[in-house]
């Protein structure tokens, strides 16, 4: 089990890492469809880390009937629904606004964690999620782009699904169920599988350049295998609230990425509801700090 800093250290790296998950996932739109390139990321990212689940036998022979169905609903709830349907909303969303629109989960993972994991948050955590809650709506006050409605319903049913999953993996975490490795690989390889699949029936046959290549192995190397790996290493310490309201701040790298590769703009109020949203997330993180 890490220490808190060290928790901490490998939360903030993941959030840098996954700021640019949308704005590569959107570069491989121009290629393939979101649940090919999102499949395959998760499916190739979980056959890397597999073959050191299983030189571990005395690991793999502790996954009950019930740590299966754990790690099955896992990668229905993380990939499948989450991730699948989150990616899917860049099609008719710009990848920041889809990013932004991560930063209402905790809201949901707030209840969840109180009524699945008894973690009660404390005072300041609240406060961060309401600040949270009223920068986003900052961000959206301008209106909303043609087409947006149905990708806020895509992106929606994504967020419930990802929420799950953070409550889901700390419980397996924080219980130490099993291993970082097993918790990471087997997820991601089912999950993976289970969206690739839904991209074939759905989207056809994908015909990948050298390109789309490219954007997949990034994505599977980095943002899938490494990422979660630290993702699910450092939820033994950091509970589901912390973890993703601290992972939410990555929306700022997204929005600074998208408009250098992708050339999508803010307006000035936009831009005052990131920051909003930043300084919530800063401020419960930095009190939790002190009073660990």
């Amino acid at each position: 089990m890490p220490s808190r800093p060290i928790a901490l250290l490998e939360s903030l790296l993941v959030t840098l890492i996954w700021a640019s998950s949308p704005v590569l996932t959107k570069l491989g739109l121009a290629y393939v469809g979101p649940l090919t390139v999102s499949g395959l990321r998760y499916f190739l990212g979980g056959l890397l880390l597999l073959p050191l689940v299983l030189r571990n036998r005395k690991t793999t022979a502790r996954l009950t009937g019930r740590l299966w169905l754990r790690l099955l609903a896992i990668a229905f709830f993380a990939y499948a629904v989450g991730n699948g349907a989150y990616y899917s909303g860049l099609l008719y969303l710009p990848a920041t606004t889809v990013s932004l629109l991560g930063n209402l989960s905790p809201l949901l993972v707030l209840f969840l964690g109180i009524l699945w994991l008894k973690e009660i948050p404390t005072r300041w955590q609240v406060v961060g999620v309401l600040i949270t809650m009223a920068g986003s709506a900052m961000f959206f006050s301008p209106g909303l782009q043609g087409g947006a409605p149905l990708g806020l319903l895509i992106t929606g049913v994504g967020l419930i699904g990802l929420s799950l999953f953070a409550v889901l993996g700390r419980d397996v975490a924080r219980d130490q169920q099993t291993d970082t490795l097993t918790l990471t690989a087997i997820p991601l390889v089912i999950g993976g599988a289970m969206v690739t699949l839904g991209g074939l029936l759905v989207e056809g046959w994908p015909q990948l350049t050298a390109d789309a290549w490219a954007v997949i192995v990034v994505l599977a190397v980095l943002n899938s295998a490494l990422a979660y790996a630290l993702y699910n290493h450092a939820l033994q310490v950091l509970t589901a609230l912390e973890m993703k309201v601290l992972i939410n701040t990555s929306v700022l790298g997204t929005a600074l990425l998208a408009w250098w590769f992708l050339g999508e703009t803010l307006t000035g109020l936009q831009v005052v509801g990131m920051v909003v949203v930043i300084v919530g997330v800063m401020l419960v993180q930095q009190l939790r700090w002190r009073a660990a």
